[in-house]
């Protein structure tokens, strides 16, 4: 079931990308067909996935991946949410915050064998799902900060002061996973 899920995703999101990428391109619209293109790579990511023995990621994880990609590429990128709602791009940090604090917790039980997982601290665990959401917004604003260097100067409109608010809302969005990690601490480390 896992499975077809991923594929199912993979190439609708893809074929979708692919149509908006040869619509801008003929449209000559460099900026929007350069994010269609980009999305068609990060759509065929978790295609990878699929040549593990055990993919440790839930199919909630996998929507959740391709609810952010549409946010993120379509919603925020081609349609201009970003540029008309000054609170999208809070609100998608705070959405990526958690959301890569579930990933921690997917990592976490593939990675610690069951009988390991006792004897690791509730504390140990809550650390690296906080640790993981803050470094994924690190990360990305090094890489909005690359990118205004390199290519669009658009990304970053804000300049340090969206950088932080940037950063504040992917620790917030961790922190949420980070107490739902502690109340549910149980049948995570079972």
């Amino acid at each position: 079931m896992k499975r077809k899920v991923v594929i199912a995703l993979s190439i609708l999101f893809s074929l979708g990308m692919t149509a908006l990428f040869i619509y801008y391109l003929l449209k000559h619209d460099h900026t929007r067909w350069q994010v269609a293109l980009g999305g068609i790579f990060v759509s065929l990511l978790p295609l990878g996935l699929l040549k593990m023995k055990n993919n440790p990621f839930n199919i909630p994880i996998m929507i959740c991946y391709y609810l952010f990609l549409f946010c993120s590429l379509y919603l925020g990128s081609i349609s201009s949410f970003y540029l008309h709602y000054k609170w999208w791009d809070s609100t998608l940090h705070f959405f990526k915050g958690m959301f890569v604090g579930f990933v921690g917790i997917s990592l976490y039980k593939y990675w610690i064998p069951q009988h390991a997982r006792r004897n690791v601290s509730v504390g140990i665990l809550v650390l690296f799902v906080l640790s993981l959401a803050v470094s994924s917004s690190v990360l990305w604003e090094i890489y909005e900060f690359v990118g205004d260097l390199t290519f669009t100067q658009t990304m970053q409109r804000g300049g340090n002061k969206d950088t932080m608010y940037d950063l504040l809302c992917g620790l917030g969005g961790g922190l949420i996973t980070a107490v739902y990690t502690l109340f549910r601490k149980r049948s995570l480390i079972k």
